[in-house]
């Protein structure tokens, strides 16, 4: 993990990077979101802003940005077609795609550019987001939070055995291998209307391996219209079975890219900590995925644990406990042990608990 100051860092070429900021009436954060990114220091720098269809005042805050921006409208049709339409533009090195009510901060483009000038070889690289809230104030939190660390380095086989369990960043903790990019993309359209980072994260991951910068170099903002991530501290079943739904999708890429890039895999072996405990929140709330069982869901939370090398033996009985009980317990018990492990507000007590369980 990345913490040698830049100062101390050996000099070379840096890579040029593109900043491609997507929006859908945003209108309220978009003019922060530019303007963050027109303020990089780094001199390789260029911003592209997609346009998908908004019917706010976003298409005249772009055009009054000019030709300091490459401007890109385009009809509505998702996240996932205005990334893919803004990576038609791009002819630097490194993407970061910038979320329309997210920020940079001033270095990030610098620092993220000699990331990858020490390391040509890495795919993606993410680092930490400061929270703010909807008018911009910073709340004090991390993304994620400081007890969980950052994976670095080769991390196809924790990929192909248990995807989404360890700590991963929404779109805008994230900067991309161009050359990377170019063996993914296009991100699918139809699955990944809204969160695309799930596409492009997790599969980028068997592109190459993987740099960690571990302080916040851009900033996330809860404004409570966020597309995806809600935050709050109440069970949303809809949110959940949406969750639910992306990992599916995801995993099946990922297994179609690690075959098309001829990487060794079982595929009957993947399973995920995370994945497993949602769809066994939902199949207790009678909102189970077609196929799901009580049975089937224990055996795969066991095969998920096993597979987990990056936790120690009293974090993965600790959720193997939980696993068992929650199937087992009358409904209302299992709802509330279900609200515990999928929100951390609910368990602030015991929070460094477990993450010293999970270093453990």
């Amino acid at each position: 993990m990345a913490t040698t100051s830049e100062a101390a860092r050996p000099t070379g070429p840096r890579p040029r990077v593109d900043v491609v900021i997507n929006n859908y009436n945003y209108a309220p954060y978009l003019a922060t979101a530019i303007d963050s990114a027109l303020a990089q220091t780094h001199p390789g720098t260029r911003v592209i802003v997609v346009d998908d269809g908004s019917t706010d005042d976003s298409v005249g805050i772009i055009g009054s940005y000019g030709d300091r921006i490459e401007a890109v409208f385009k009809p509505n049709a998702g996240q996932a077609s205005a990334m893919n339409a803004g990576a038609e533009r791009v002819r630097g090195d490194v993407v970061i795609f910038l979320d329309a009510d997210d920020a940079l901060e001033p270095g990030a483009v610098a620092r993220i550019a000699q990331e990858f000038a020490e390391r040509p070889d890495l795919a993606r690289v993410h680092y930490r987001l400061r929270v703010m809230d909807g008018l911009g104030r910073e709340t004090g939190e991390v993304k994620p939070p400081l007890r969980l660390g950052l994976v670095s380095g080769d991390q196809v086989g924790p990929t192909l055995r248990t995807p989404f369990d360890s700590a991963w960043l929404p779109t805008s903790g994230n900067a991309f291998a161009a050359a990377a990019l170019r063996r993914i993309l296009p991100v699918p359209e139809q699955e990944y209307r809204l969160c695309a980072d799930w596409y492009l994260v997790h599969v980028s991951t068997l592109m190459g391996p993987i740099g960690a910068i571990d302080e916040p170099l851009a900033r996330y903002r809860m404004h409570g219209g966020n597309g995806f991530s809600r935050g709050g501290a109440e069970l949303d079943l809809g949110h959940l079975a949406e969750t639910v739904g992306y990992a599916a999708h995801t995993r099946r890429h990922l297994l179609r890219h690690a075959r098309d890039a001829g990487i060794d895999h079982d595929a009957r072996r993947i399973a995920s900590m995370c994945d497993v405990a949602n769809r066994v929140v939902l199949l207790r709330e009678s909102r189970g995925v077609p196929g799901d069982t009580r049975s089937g869901l224990l055996r795969l939370g066991w095969r998920a644990s096993a597979g987990r090398a990056d936790v120690g033996i009293a974090m993965k009985g600790a959720f193997l406990g939980w696993l068992a009980a929650t199937l087992a317990a009358p409904r209302p018990v299992a709802r509330r042990l279900g609200e515990l492990f999928l929100l951390p507000e609910r368990r602030r007590r015991v929070n460094g608990l477990l993450g010293a369980l999970h270093r453990g």
